[in-house]
């Protein structure tokens, strides 16, 4: 499923318009984002958590020469699902 598609079925399940649906997806969507950029978390009941999962600094290779190189502390987005959503996916 994509956006578009995802889009059609958010507006078919509320009877909004695409064009209201596709409103309130994008504002998911960036509300999510800024969020997590402020190192934020977003727990949704019964669905899962939004989360940033920090990344320490640590050593590596360089697949091509095989030299040992640093790669850089970073931050990125982590989603956990609940438990709801794990039992209807196994279901």
């Amino acid at each position: 499923m994509n956006k578009t598609d995802l889009v059609a079925a958010i507006a078919e399940r509320t009877e909004l318009s695409k064009k209201d649906a596709e409103k309130a997806v994008k504002a998911f969507t960036d509300v999510i984002s800024e969020e997590l950029a402020n190192s934020g978390k977003i727990q949704l009941v019964g669905f899962g958590t939004f989360e940033v999962s920090e990344r320490p600094e640590r050593e590596g290779r360089n697949p091509k020469t095989g030299e040992p190189m640093k790669i850089a502390a970073s931050r990125t987005p982590k989603f956990k699902p609940g438990r709801v959503l794990k039992d209807m996916v196994n279901n």
